[in-house]
């Protein structure tokens, strides 16, 4: 039976809820225990990498390690988008926190492999992928480990990675899902327990899995397999905190307790599970500590080493009011990134711009707004497209957006736009659309008969444009007309730099939700 230690908030108050010493020396020699520093899908927040470096810091001084076995490990998805110098920051703050391992994600796949080959070269921590195969001879051959054993204290932990199984459908074509390539979900299944009973083979039965799956596919996985006693989750970005009997303690497929973790997205929060473990590594303790990042600070020196990889900030302008930010960026409209949007409307001189939801990790504030800011807001580091799409197309796209209202984890999530208008209701349904021409006409939009004859001028990233998300069908589409090597963040810049400050970001309406039920406005 599991003993579920009341939770803490706050990492320090850690030490608190952790055995004292004279607690320790009533503990039995044979029982082990573990503090776990966990991260996954940071997406490449800078600022929150700068306080989660600094928090790890304090993770360090908590409780000697030579009374407590204490382990940093990622579950993928650190890094994001293409840009090298944003990537070489996720990458040295891996480096600076002391992370032993990061499963491999769908955003470390982002990175065309001679890139990653490189980023990677001087790694101390490891990339692991149970569940991938990638080509010989190719820049990342021997660059991905099934798994390891890490020591504490005289006590071995196996540690396990996977990468999603749906990684085709998470990143855009490139070299990486060429040269690299991810099991489906039953053979990952069977990876993981064959890297587990090698394990058991060597006397080790402490098992962590880093996994950057899914945390359905993670509750499988936990049911599964045998031998199994952490799953560190990431990829769906849910909020597991605490420990809830049948939410995230399960039970293995020997009967043992598998307790399941995740921090959301976006570096927002992190957590610490601390654990005891029997002599026979059944764990018969467990505290799982979720806490929220920017209620600590970043610290000066992380800043500065930031600063001397992408170099000081450009101040852009003032901004002297926002609306609020909403609770679900990817299913309601949002005021805050009308900016961009626009941006890549008006800067290519294109009818249209589509910007997908999930691509939005931050919001604008009052005051200053620099280029880290923007970079911050929209972290992923694709191309800019301009592509010429029928309006039967457009109207397909808007529509795999607008079903996140009743997709799972509402993926792939809505599409933010500019010179357009539309309506959807809760059940997925696009009611209405409209197109609004650069003398601020609006234009109805059949969306049950969209013409396969009529063409706009959209702006767009070469993510959504190939295939990324499902939103538009082919890898390799003849709509796109042409391919810029750089991204919205850009534009957005140089867009915020030509109006005029203090600016005022407005709620236009450019989404409208109906309840499905009520039929009123949500």
């Amino acid at each position: 039976m599991v003993n579920n230690l009341p939770p803490t908030n706050l990492l320090n108050r850690y030490i608190q809820a952790s055995p004292n010493k004279a607690q320790t020396q009533k503990t039995p020699p044979k029982h082990t225990r573990a503090s776990i520093f966990y991260i996954n899908d940071l997406h490449g927040k800078m600022t929150n990498m700068e306080r989660l470096y600094a928090i790890s810091k304090q993770f360090d001084y908590f409780t000697p390690s030579y009374e407590m076995d204490k382990l940093k490990l990622a579950s993928g998805d650190i890094i994001l988008g293409e840009n090298y110098l944003a990537n070489k920051v996720a990458h040295n703050f891996m480096n600076w926190s002391g992370f032993s391992a990061t499963a491999l994600g769908n955003h470390e796949m982002d990175v065309i492999p001679t890139k990653m080959s490189e980023l990677t070269k001087d790694a101390k921590y490891k990339i692991l992928g149970a569940n991938v195969t990638v080509d010989k001879g190719t820049p990342m051959d021997g660059k991905i480990t099934k798994s390891f054993v890490e020591e504490h204290n005289g006590n071995k932990y196996g540690i396990i990675g996977i990468a999603p199984s749906d990684v085709l459908d998470r990143v855009k074509h490139n070299k990486s899902v060429e040269e690299m390539h991810v099991s489906d979900l039953e053979s990952t299944i069977q990876s993981v327990q064959e890297e587990i009973d090698k394990f058991k083979a060597q006397g080790i039965n402490k098992v962590i899995l880093l996994s950057h799956s899914g945390y359905d596919n993670d509750k499988r996985i936990a049911a599964e397999t045998s031998g199994l006693d952490v799953i560190l989750g990431g990829h769906s970005h849910n909020i597991l905190e605490n420990v809830k009997d049948g939410v995230n303690l399960l039970t293995s497929k020997d009967g043992e307790p598998v307790i399941i973790t995740q921090a959301g997205k976006d570096g927002e929060k992190f957590g610490v599970l601390n654990l005891e473990f029997d002599e026979n590594g059944i764990i018969t303790k467990v505290q799982n500590n979720l806490s929220t990042t920017r209620e600590f600070r970043r610290i000066l020196p992380i800043k500065y080493s930031v600063e001397g990889i992408l170099g000081k900030p450009e101040i852009l302008g003032e901004i002297k009011s926002v609306p609020p930010v909403p609770k679900n960026r990817l299913i309601s409209d949002n005021p805050n990134v009308s900016i961009i949007v626009d941006a890549m409307k008006e800067e290519f001189d294109a009818d249209i711009a589509l910007l997908n939801s999930g691509n939005i990790r931050g919001n604008f504030d009052v005051g200053t707004v620099d280029s880290r800011l923007i970079s911050d807001i929209t972290p992923f580091k694709n191309k800019m497209v301009i592509a010429n799409v029928s309006e039967k197309e457009l109207v397909d796209a808007i529509k795999v957006g607008t079903k996140s209202f009743v997709n799972k984890g509402n993926k792939p999530g809505i599409f933010y736009v500019s010179g357009l208008k539309y309506t959807v209701n809760t059940n997925g349904e696009l009611i209405d659309l409209k197109f609004i021409d650069k003398q601020n006409v609006e234009h109805e939009i059949d969306v049950n008969n969209p013409s396969s004859e009529k063409f706009y001028k959209i702006a767009m990233d070469d993510f959504t444009a190939t295939g990324g998300d499902g939103y538009f069908s082919k890898r390799n589409p003849n709509f796109i007309d042409k391919i810029f090597d750089f991204d919205k963040d850009q534009l957005a810049c140089d867009y915020i730099k030509k109006r005029q400050s203090p600016i005022e970001i407005k709620d236009e309406k450019r989404i409208t939700v109906i309840d499905a039920n009520t039929g009123k406005q949500v």
